[in-house]
């Protein structure tokens, strides 16, 4: 028996999780280290899937499948293909940078009783490493029912990091924001849960007609002739399945948890459920939707492609007129999302595999934006534009990483995101061309909500409140540096992540039979 490494990149960090919240209160520094460590440990096991992973080998690898509930036909089956690779990297990579930008953000602020058996640094970075643990094992589960408890289950440790933990630019007992992110949290958990319901009855349904919650089992079944299921209740279960995760994404017009969640979390729990949780709902859309559903995926998609289009020009555009730093971050996310979206339902490779790309890409762009923003707001104390002005006089550095990651989010020609979008844009423009054109005005709104954020709050008079502003120090270069390097490689040199995610991206097409359109006008010999 080969060992268990799908299970083991997941298991770890819940390990961690576990002995990190057994740490006594009074020895928080430890408790932190514990965790960081855990998590490159995780980082170590995710590089050995990327290294055993073969591209051109078969479809899902390192698979593992053991009997869990078999009244059910509940499996425990694990296995992950190029696009589940790349996701699951990018999850183990982030986390260690969220925890060192979190390092000081659940320290109490005042002097805690040794004795007292509620430790909050203690569980902030429990939790942490217990959503990093569910969402890299949603990326590995192959089995329907198991991806579902998991989809779910993430939802408890994000409620309480949401909801408990809020930024510093609030002080201590204010009760306004303590009912403000009570309420983000409350909204976030309570989206989530109606989608997951929504969700469940798709997935009863589904073993209903197919008799089993094994991806490979069904994908045989249908190839074989052996499954046939009714167009009608194809298209029911598509939208059950698409709904959840379009919550997840988060589509328009089920977004609306989005902006006040990450508004109210701290900046890395802000990373955390944009760049991290919200993947696992555009990554279910071509795990589950296409493979399961290839008929009802192609029906809906004139629909959803509007709505992915509204997406994108809508969150680009409250994006503009946003005051709150954090809020625009969380709306041109949004739009983001809006691309990515559009990229696996324009169902062309290009399309596909630049919507992959766009999550790995955006992870890593949302993370160096919003982490930098997070230090800025920690050393000023408020999240409004208009409380900042002059920061790159008194601090220049943080100023320069701060409009590095914003032109990756305006995905400027050099950096990785440039490369994703461009390859969704082609990939749409290709099969629906009207639709590739409007998307471009996207393009357009988010280098005027960047620039203008960063002239705003970067150039112009130095306000007095920012004047003894201290500039990065080396805990926050060691996670802003590394992040920034990583946009600039992939910006000039994307293969490493497309050699592994188109043989994926083939056999999505595969399955909603689906070929690249061919150009009007051939090449000359």
């Amino acid at each position: 028996m080969s060992f268990p490494l799908l299970t083991a990149t997941a298991v770890l960090p819940a390990v961690g999780a576990i002995v990190t919240a057994a740490v006594p209160a009074a020895r928080r520094t430890a408790a932190k280290w514990l965790a960081l460590l855990f998590s490159l440990a995780t980082l170590v096991l995710a590089a050995l899937v990327v290294v055993r992973f073969e591209p051109g080998g078969a479809r899902y690898q390192l698979t593992e499948s053991h009997a869990w509930i078999p009244d059910f036909g509940v499996r425990y089956e694990l296995g992950v293909d190029g696009i589940g690779v790349a996701l699951l990297a990018l999850t183990a990579l982030l986390i260690p940078f969220v925890i060192l930008a979190g390092w000081h953000d659940a320290d109490p602020l005042e002097e805690v009783n040794p004795n007292r058996r509620w430790r909050p640094t203690q569980g902030f970075f429990a939790l942490i490493l217990m959503v990093e643990a569910m969402v890299i094992l949603s990326f590995e589960a192959t089995d329907v029912f198991l991806f579902y408890i998991l989809f779910e289950a993430m939802l408890i440790p994000m409620y309480f990091l949401i909801g408990g933990f809020g930024d510093r630019a609030h002080a201590a007992g204010d009760e306004a924001a303590a009912t403000q992110r009570s309420y983000a949290a409350v909204k976030f958990l309570l989206y989530n849960l109606v989608g997951g319901l929504i969700m469940l009855a798709a997935v009863i349904g589904l073993y209903v007609v197919a008799g089993s919650f094994s991806l490979s089992e069904i994908a045989e079944a249908r190839a074989n002739g052996s499954l046939s299921i009714a167009t009608d209740i194809e298209r029911w279960l598509f939208l059950g399945f698409f709904f959840a995760f379009a919550v997840k994404a988060p589509l328009w017009p089920l977004h609306t948890w989005l902006p006040n969640a990450m508004g109210e979390a701290t900046a890395p729990v802000a990373v955390l459920i944009t760049a991290v949780v919200d993947k696992v709902g555009t990554f279910a859309m071509l795990r589950f939707c296409l493979q399961l559903f290839p008929e009802a995926s192609k029906w809906a998609t004139p629909v959803i492609l509007v709505l992915a289009l509204i997406s994108i020009v809508y969150g680009a555009l409250l994006a503009v007129g946003q005051r709150d730093m954090k809020r625009l971050i969380a709306y041109a996310s949004i739009s983001h999302f809006g691309f990515i979206i559009m990229g696996i339902f324009a169902m062309t490779s290009q399309g596909q595999s630049g919507a992959t790309l766009y999550m790995v890409n955006h992870g890593i762009s949302t993370a160096a934006l919003m982490l930098v923003a997070g230090f800025l707001i920690t050393r000023r104390g408020s999240r409004l534009i208009a409380d900042y002005g002059g920061v790159q006089k008194v601090a220049p550095v943080l100023a320069g990483t701060f409009l590095i990651g914003g032109l990756a989010t305006l995905s400027l020609p050099g950096l990785s995101p440039f490369v994703s979008e461009f390859l969704v844009l082609v990939g749409t423009f290709s099969r629906y061309p009207v639709v590739g054109i409007i998307a471009t005005i996207g393009i357009v709104l988010a280098a005027l909500y960047v620039l203008v954020l960063y002239q705003r709050t970067m150039t112009g008079p130095v306000k007095a409140e920012v004047r003894t502003m201290p500039d990065l120090r080396v805990r926050e270069l060691v996670v802003i540096t590394p992040l920034i390097a990583l946009l600039l490689f992939l910006g000039i040199y994307p293969k490493p992540l497309t050699e592994i995610v188109n043989p994926a991206v083939e056999h999505t097409l595969s399955d909603v039979q689906q070929t690249d359109p061919k150009p009007e006008v051939e090449a000359a010999p």
